[in-house]
C-alpha cells in the first residue's frame, strides 16, 4: 500500500474518497481483467513464451519505475534515469569484457557508478538551489554525450556467458527469473521507506520541506540519497536489460535515454506516488508497471501498430497526472480536517 508523511483523520467513506484510498486495488482488478481479455481474444497471449517474453519486459519496467518514485517523493524528478542506467552499464561492460573482472565485482561498479552520478544530481540540485528537472535535463545530455565519446559508441557483446544466462532462467508458471529480482528490490524500498529514519525523513521532507527542517530534517541530504539511490536502481534496472540482451549497448535505452522516461513516470504516477512529494506506494508503481506492459504487450498480440501504442500509454499517462492531482486535491482536504 501506499506510505504517507502525514496520515490524515479517517474521512468520509463516500465512493469518490474509496476509489482514490483503494488504488492498488483497483490496478490489481484492471491488470487482472486485461489479462482474461487479451488471453481470449489473443490466442498467443497466455502462451509459456509470451508470458516469459512479458515477465522480462514487466521485471526491467518496474525498476525503472522505482528509480523514479525515489526522486519523485521528495518532489523531485529525475529525467536522466535512462542516460544513468546505460552509463552505468557500460562500465560494468567495460568491467566483465576488457578488464577481465568478476561479474560480481563489475556489477558492483556499475551499481556505484549509478549512484555516484545520482548523487552527483542531487549536489548540484541542492547546491544551486534549483529544481531537479533543469538538472537532470542538464545531465541526461552530459552523462550520454560522454559516454558515447569514452566509448565511441561500441557495444560490449562478448560478456560472459554466466552473465547473459541470468535473465534466461525460467521460474514458476513460465515467469522469468529477474521478475523475482524486482521484487526483492520492492521489498527492500517497502522496508526503506517503512522501518528506516531515514526513510521516514525522506517522506517528510517531501512532504513539506520547510516543517521538515525545523524538526531537524536533514532536507538536503535526502535529496541526495534520494538521487544517488535512483542512479543506483537506474544501473541495476540497466544491468537486466544488457543481460536479456546478451549486450552492453550504448543505444539500449534509446538517445539520450529516453525511452525509459514514459515507463518511469507511468509506473509510479499510476501506483499512486504524489508528483508534488511526500506520498509514495512500492505496491503501486509494481501494479502500474503490470497493468501498463500487460496493455502493452496485449495490444501487440493483436496487431495493434506500435505507434498506436505509444499513443495510447500517453493518454494513460495524462489521465495519471490529471487523478494524481485530484488525489492530492482530496489528501489536502483530509489534512485541513
Amino acid at each position: 500500500m501506499s506510505t504517507k508523511a502525514i496520515p490524515g483523520r479517517a474521512g468520509p467513506k463516500g465512493p469518490t474518497f474509496a476509489v482514490l484510498a483503494s488504488n492498488e486495488v483497483g490496478l490489481l482488478l484492471i491488470t487482472v481483467g486485461a489479462v482474461i481479455v487479451f488471453s481470449y481474444l489473443a490466442p498467443g497471449f497466455d502462451s509459456p513464451f509470451n508470458i516469459y517474453a512479458l515477465t522480462r519486459v514487466l521485471a526491467i519496467d518496474v525498476v525503472i519505475g522505482f528509480s523514479m518514485m525515489v526522486v519523485l517523493v521528495t518532489g523531485g524528478l529525475n529525467l536522466a534515469v535512462g542516460a544513468i542506467g546505460v552509463s552505468a552499464v557500460m562500465v560494468g561492460g567495460w568491467a566483465m569484457q576488457v578488464a577481465g573482472l568478476p561479474i560480481i565485482v563489475s556489477a558492483l561498479l556499475a551499481l556505484a557508478f549509478g549512484a555516484a552520478l545520482g548523487a552527483l544530481n542531487g549536489i548540484l540540485t541542492v547546491a544551486m538551489r534549483v529544481h531537479s528537472f533543469v538538472v537532470t535535463l542538464a545531465t541526461m545530455s552530459l552523462f550520454f554525450g560522454a559516454m558515447i565519446v569514452l566509448t565511441q559508441a561500441e557495444a560490449f557483446n562478448a560478456l560472459p556467458a554466466e552473465f547473459v544466462s541470468l535473465a534466461k532462467l525460467k521460474t514458476w508458471f513460465f515467469a522469468s527469473s529477474m521478475l523475482y529480482a524486482s521484487i526483492v528490490v520492492g521489498l527492500l524500498l517497502w522496508w526503506l521507506f517503512h522501518h528506516t529514519l531515514i526513510g521516514r525523513q525522506i517522506l517528510a521532507a517531501g512532504a513539506n520541506p520547510s516543517a521538515a527542517r525545523l524538526s531537524g530534517v536533514p532536507v538536503e541530504r535526502t535529496i541526495v540519497v534520494c538521487h544517488g539511490l535512483s542512479g543506483a536502481l537506474a544501473a541495476f534496472a540497466g544491468l537486466m536489460l544488457t543481460a536479456r540482451n546478451g549486450a552492453a549497448l550504448p543505444s539500449m535505452a534509446g538517445q539520450l535515454g529516453m525511452d525509459w522516461l514514459l515507463p518511469a513516470f507511468l509506473a509510479p504516477v499510476l501506483g499512486g506516488t504524489l508528483l508534488t512529494g511526500g506520498t509514495l506506494s512500492v505496491a503501486g508503481t509494481f501494479l502500474g508497471a503490470a497493468m501498463v506492459t500487460v496493455l502493452s504487450n496485449g495490444l501487440l498480440q493483436l496487431q495493434v501498430g506500435e505507434f498506436w501504442v505509444q499513443a495510447f500509454l500517453g493518454v494513460i499517462l495524462l489521465v495519471a497526472v490529471v487523478l494524481d492531482r485530484l488525489r492530492a486535491h482530496v489528501m489536502a482536504k483530509r489534512r485541513v480536517r
